[in-house]
């Protein structure tokens, strides 16, 4: 091919979507592209893929290109992601996939299937080894769906698909990490996320300035995490838990945040998936915990196994309730922490309140019905105090609010070369 037709082939790739996408993904100047010319029938291969800087940190990345064959996933295409996927592997650095397409090249029949297979089995290789971030900008359905759901994050243009069935919107939102009002919002928001990422599970997040909280901030996170470093994610799903990253004195660690009610299903999912992936990539969790319990057995099995199983910093405090189970899944020693604090003000029991005075002190309780939630409450004060629990043994120290940040960020300081001998398994089977 002459120079003049590699400079009009390289215009005519320069001036699509996918390419302005990655443009502005990347920092100015630093995409690289790869695969440049790869061709896919009588068109080149409908994506376009390399490798760049994001805030200065190495990323790989791909964009599907709606303007050549409206994106669709073909063996060409297919082969041109893995490479992305292997070198991604080879080098320790993310993998952002950003999904535009109307789906695949039916066409190429079995041949599809196969790419579509070795795709999928790179993602699955790659998994806890760098993280992987989706960025689904329309309808992504079918196998394409299952690719893009693999990776450790996915964030969905809000009137977009996600699902194997054109009409699954609720199990595309329990597949999303998080929301994006348009095309513009989801890549700025996986930029801000690649911020708070390792790039690979041997290496340690970015760090930054620290910046102290505002005093007057509205919760507990809030006034202790760096001020505007609080990153939600699956903010959209389940109503008795926050999960996400912040900063901690400049160090990027994972939070968990309950408000005081039964954990339900949907929060024990996201605790689940947060925890798992901080603790693939040892990136320090902090457990704000303030709970009556689990409202389902299956949320309840889950967060225990996370807990139990990571390996990785561990420190929860005690905020407001820690209530039978959730405190042995969330807390001290059942869950592995390397520490558990508590305020002033928090309970500690093995049953809730109520259950607590009838069981331990059953005098107390005869008193008019009107009365005993007070008369519970009372007890619940007296007996179940964090106070006693430290004096039993069940958490380490009584830390005032106005102490934590300080109390954490040395703690997370200290935890960072914890060191933990697992036994020989390939992995948990505990759903």
């Amino acid at each position: 091919m002459s120079i003049e037709k590699i400079t009009q082939a390289k215009a005519q790739i320069e001036n699509t979507s996918a390419y302005k996408i990655m443009t502005e993904f990347f920092d100015e100047g630093s995409f690289i592209e790869i695969d440049t010319y790869a061709k896919s029938g009588d068109n080149y291969a409908e994506a376009v893929a390399g490798y760049g800087s994001v805030e200065g940190l190495p990323v790989y990345a791909f964009c599907q290109n709606m303007d050549i064959a409206k994106g669709a996933m073909s063996k060409a295409q297919a082969a041109k992601l893995k490479k992305v996927y292997d070198l991604a592997l080879k080098n320790g650095a993310p993998v952002v996939g950003i999904y535009d397409s109307l789906g695949g090249k039916l066409k190429e029949g079995n041949e599809l299937l196969t790419a579509y297979g070795n795709l999928l089995n790179a993602a699955s290789t790659l998994s806890g080894v760098v993280p992987q971030i989706s960025v689904v900008l329309s309808d992504c359905l079918g196998t394409s769906a299952v690719t893009a759901a693999s990776a450790d994050f996915v964030i969905k243009v809000k009137d977009a698909n996600l699902s194997i069935h054109t009409n699954d919107g609720e199990g595309c939102n329990c597949c999303t990490a998080v929301m994006a009002d348009d095309k513009d919002d989801a890549i700025k928001k996986a930029k801000d996320l690649l911020l708070y990422m390792p790039s690979n599970n041997l290496s340690t997040p970015p760090c930054a300035q620290e910046v102290a909280p505002e005093d007057n901030a509205p919760c507990v996170v809030c006034r202790t995490m760096d001020e505007g470093s609080i990153s939600f994610v699956y903010d959209h799903l389940g109503e008795t838990a926050k999960t996400g990253f912040a900063r901690l004195q400049g160090e990027v660690v994972g939070f968990v945040n309950t408000n005081g009610n039964k954990l339900q299903k949907p929060d024990g999912k996201k605790i689940t998936k947060l925890v798992s992936f901080c603790d693939a990539f040892s990136i320090p969790v902090i457990t704000f915990l303030n709970s009556d319990g689990f409202d389902c057995l299956g949320a309840a099995t889950s967060v225990t196994n996370a807990y139990a199983e990571a390996t990785t910093p561990k420190i929860t405090v005690i905020t407001g309730k820690a209530v039978g189970t959730v405190y042995i899944a969330m807390a001290g020693t059942g869950a592995m922490t390397d520490l558990t604090f508590a305020l002033p003000t928090s309970i500690v029991s093995p049953l809730n309140e109520m259950a607590a005075a009838y069981l331990m002190a059953p005098e107390k309780m005869e008193v008019p019905v009107a009365e005993q939630t007070a008369v519970a409450e009372q007890f619940a004060k007296e007996t179940l105090s964090a106070f006693k629990a430290a004096e039993d043994g069940v958490i380490e120290n009584i830390v005032n609010e106005d102490e934590l940040r300080t109390v954490l960020g040395q703690s997370v300081t200290m935890l960072m070369s914890k060191r933990v001998t697992a036994l020989p398994k390939k992995h948990s089977t505990i759903g």
